[in-house]
């Protein structure tokens, strides 16, 4: 994916999270602390704020756009959801950039587990632990299946952002094993994770980068 594309899936992705944030604040309202929409929309303007300032540097790849905007997520994203989007963006982008297959569905298959995994360490969050790993984990794999299956970029976009939305609202019945909605024990069951949510609209701004090409 070129650096262009990827300015097109961070601003969409802005966009959605601020269209879609009076929602991810009211799943968060119940089972958190009710700030997840609010904290997400600071995060994406500040990393949109430093599109517009880097516009000029011809020599972003995908790769640095991404880590940047991981770095600027962690720092203007409050609680918990700071760094595991940011560090996922990091992985990501670190992967895009190193040693890896030349075929750039492959590589960014590969660059999605890379991120997938750095939720599952820094949150040592598990399948059905109710949080956005029960997202991240199936929507990276459906890429690489829709990859490895001969599909292109956004036909296998479209096949992770449709597990991603499957994988939120999976969340809703499972009892919450990690951050703070663990606290509330089964009062946690009927609610989708605001995080898992998120990164939901993330997957689907990667289809509509993809396709406005």
């Amino acid at each position: 994916m070129d650096s262009a594309t990827t300015r097109i899936w961070l601003r969409h992705a802005a966009l959605l999270i601020d269209r879609e944030k009076d929602r991810l604040t009211r799943l968060d309202l119940a089972i958190g602390d009710g700030d997840h929409g609010v904290n997400m929309h600071r995060g994406f303007l500040a990393v949109t704020a430093e599109l517009d300032q880097r516009h000029t540097e011809r020599d972003m790849t995908a790769g640095k756009l991404l880590v940047g905007a991981g770095n600027t997520l962690v720092s203007s994203i409050g609680g918990a959801s700071g760094p595991l989007f940011g560090s996922s963006f990091r992985a990501l982008g670190k992967t895009l950039d190193g040693p890896g297959p030349e075929d750039e569905g492959h590589r960014f298959a590969e660059a999605l587990t890379a991120a997938s995994d750095s939720i599952h360490r820094l949150g040592a969050a598990q399948p059905g632990d109710k949080t956005m790993y029960d997202v991240y984990r199936p929507a990276s794999e459906a890429f690489a299946r829709a990859t490895g299956s001969g599909g292109g970029l956004a036909l296998a976009a479209r096949a992770a952002a449709d597990a991603a939305e499957e994988g939120v609202r999976a969340t809703e019945p499972m009892q919450a094993r990690r951050g703070r909605a663990s606290y509330l024990g089964l009062r946690s069951v009927g609610h989708q994770d605001p995080g898992a949510a998120s990164l939901a609209l993330i997957f689907r701004a990667l289809v509509n980068a993809l396709e406005a090409k």
